[in-house]
């Protein structure tokens, strides 16, 4: 005799028909089965951009990183020739990233595809092949150092205060100009010249502000970036952002691919945003001494960030606990405001 058999019968067909609705696939201990096919959320460059930084392209959910290779992600151009290169994945943030072995060849249409072969984390197919294309600048993006003069030697120079909270160490001058308030040394610690409403550091404001223009005022080749770039990887050049930047979900890496004297440019109209933890990475013999950031108004860093770079900020720098920089926090109309902080001024 089968006793749920048994068990069955003897109930009220209206409470047996309760308990059968009751059950389903999603009382399944181990949660409903993931059969949604993922999508492409974002492609950089953007389909029909003219000007590359990097190729990469961001999926709607957590993939599998072993379907993302160069059967299912590549390049091709001039033409239908394939571009050799490598494939990527960053978990974080969903981002697929394509690099290739040589530098792409300038004023030249190419294509990127991702293909259904590229597979979630549950082994759902891409929902359809997508594929973008654009053409690279007619000229050269390479980029030479703004002339600092007199603001080089500082490792935080500002217009109205410096201020500091906690025990941050500075390795460079220290100046404020026309304003004279220096706040919080010690016990902050100053390996260098100590600067207020002084010759030395109105002259660096001056050249702070030729310096400024200069970064400001470039056109050759700008590469477009928008919102967040954590977790790409840049070349060398020039890159524009038409409203504010963010490094967050990821961190920043700048690769110089092989030439320590190559140079970063970064012209930001609104703000400069790192998020905590977040960390700018030099790879390819990368050196923050070639890091440039104009910013057309203020910059923040966020708690335990570590940032590479010349920072020249329009109005104000914020470092928040335990940011570290190296580089340099140059405010040209407000204040600099560190919490504990290392900023190290890097070295030719």
């Amino acid at each position: 005799m089968n006793f749920k058999t048994n068990i069955f019968a003897a109930l009220p067909l209206a409470v047996l028909m309760a308990t059968m609705a009751g059950c389903s696939d999603d009382d399944d201990p181990n949660g409903p089965t993931d059969t949604t096919a993922p999508t492409v959320v974002s492609t950089n460059p953007a389909n029909g951009a003219t000007g590359v930084a990097v190729i990469t392209v961001q999926f709607s959910e957590a993939m599998d990183a072993s379907s993302i290779k160069s059967t299912t992600f590549g390049v091709t151009g001039p033409g239908v020739a394939d571009v050799t290169g490598t494939t990527s994945y960053n978990s974080t943030t969903r981002i697929a990233k394509f690099t290739p072995v040589s530098a792409l060849a300038l004023n030249t249409s190419y294509v990127a595809t991702v293909t259904t072969g590229v597979k979630d984390s549950a082994g759902n197919p891409l929902e359809n092949v997508h594929a973008w294309s654009f053409t690279t600048s007619a000229l050269s993006g390479a980029q030479t150092a703004p002339v600092l003069g007199a603001a080089g030697s500082f490792a935080v120079l500002a217009s109205s205060t410096v201020t500091s909270t906690g025990l941050t160490a500075l390795t460079g001058d220290m100046g404020v100009s026309p304003g004279t308030a220096l706040v919080g040394f010690p016990p902050g610690t100053l390996t260098g010249t100590k600067e207020s409403a002084t010759v030395a550091s109105a002259s660096g404001m001056t050249d702070l502000t030729l310096a400024y223009n200069d970064v400001a005022g470039r056109n050759v080749a700008p590469v477009t970036l928008a919102g967040n770039i954590g977790g790409l990887t840049l070349p060398p050049g020039l890159y524009k952002s038409t409203s504010s930047l963010a490094i967050s979900s990821g961190d920043l890496t700048l690769d110089a691919q092989g030439d320590p004297n190559a140079v970063f440019v970064f012209q930001i109209a609104s703000t400069l945003t790192t998020t905590s933890d977040r960390d700018v990475l030099l790879t390819g013999g990368a050196r923050a001494t070639n890091v440039y950031w104009q910013v057309g108004s203020s910059a923040t860093l966020g708690t335990n960030s570590a940032f590479k770079g010349t920072i020249m900020a329009n109005q104000s720098i914020t470092l928040n606990t335990g940011a570290s920089l190296t580089g340099r926090a140059l405010a040209r109309t407000g204040a600099v405001t560190m919490a504990g902080n290392a900023v190290v001024t890097p070295t030719p």
